[in-house]
């Protein structure tokens, strides 16, 4: 019974760090963990085993590169952030929900939502906030630069969830914690600046 409890646990810790990097790039952490799904180095839940086929795998792919390439058009790029918040989301719960093994799929759904699903938005805000920073204050320059840095965060921690997941999924939680303590800070404090005027 504790093995299995073990299991449920780094099975959330690595879906919480595989719908962190959706938060950066949607698609890169769906094609690692199928590739890493189908070579069985991380457990996959039984009815989500669709996700380790060679057609996911080769969608996700060209998906990745599409997306990747796309962030790096002027125009395109904020276009994109306005649906990249509910489709990360979805990533997220998708990932999330395929690591839980040992769970009831209702279970897994709902946690996938909560955990992953939330994980992935509130990354997802944050770089989007990060984006509108760079346009705000380079004209839209600094978004290449930006661009290129969320792939790799997105590449990297993905690959560094799958290989410590315990130690990824904590430094997760406590960076979500952090994002949601500057966002409320933010907001309390423009709600007062504004009551004050």
């Amino acid at each position: 019974m504790e093995s299995i409890n073990w299991e449920i646990i780094i099975g959330l810790l690595l879906g919480i760090g595989l719908s962190a990097s959706c938060g950066f790039r949607v698609f890169i952490p769906l094609l690692i963990a199928a590739v890493a799904g189908k070579m069985h180095w991380i457990p996959m839940a039984d009815s989500f085993a669709w996700l380790t086929s060679w057609t996911a795998i080769i969608c996700f792919g060209v998906a990745a590169a599409v997306e990747a390439l796309a962030y790096y058009i002027p125009v395109v790029d904020n276009l994109l952030d306005t649906i990249a918040t509910p489709v990360a989301v979805l990533a997220g719960t998708l990932v999330s929900a395929s690591t839980m093994v040992h769970l009831d799929p209702t279970w897994q759904w709902i946690l996938g939502l909560m955990i992953g699903g939330g994980t992935a938005g509130v990354m997802q805000a944050g770089t989007s906030l990060l984006r509108l920073g760079s346009t705000k204050f380079t004209a839209g320059t600094g978004n290449a630069l930006v661009n290129t840095g969320e792939i790799g965060v997105s590449l990297v921690g993905s690959i560094m969830a799958i290989l410590m997941p315990v130690i990824v999924g904590i430094g997760v939680i406590i960076t979500v914690i952090l994002i949601l303590y500057f966002l409320i800070n933010k907001l309390t404090k423009r709600n007062s600046n504004a009551q004050s005027v």
